[in-house]
């Protein structure tokens, strides 16, 4: 006759709970790289946006055409310039960054900047 010891019957019983946790904390360390991934996609378009505007308004100054120059530093700096504006001294960009496409994001970062001569002081 055996007898059993008490927990005999429960072995094994911690690998469902082990796999359980790694498969969470897989779901948790991809869902934080998709996340990291964007922030940098929408850095990268911002960056973009800010030295393409002030490459466009610095060529306004010295009557060169500032859309084209601020389509060179957008390419430069991997991005895809979307509009250039210019009104009066003023140069508005908007730019746009291939991003992450995980988890069906629909769309790429964009981001826009204006850049010309501050007003003098009173």
């Amino acid at each position: 006759m055996s007898t059993l010891r008490a927990g005999e019957d429960e072995r094994g019983s911690a690998a469902p709970f082990a796999v359980g946790a790694i498969g969470l904390l897989l779901f948790l360390g991809t869902a934080l790289g998709v996340v990291g991934a964007v922030f940098v996609a929408h850095r990268t378009a911002q960056s973009a946006a800010d030295l393409a505007a002030l490459a466009g308004a610095d060529a306004l100054q010295v009557s060169e055409d500032a859309c084209a120059e601020a389509s060179t530093i957008t390419a430069r700096n991997g991005a895809t310039l979307e509009s250039c504006e210019i009104a009066g001294e003023d140069v508005t960009v908007t730019v746009r960054v291939e991003g992450p496409r995980w988890l069906g994001q629909p769309g790429d970062p964009v981001a826009e900047a204006r850049a010309g001569p501050t007003e003098p002081p009173d």
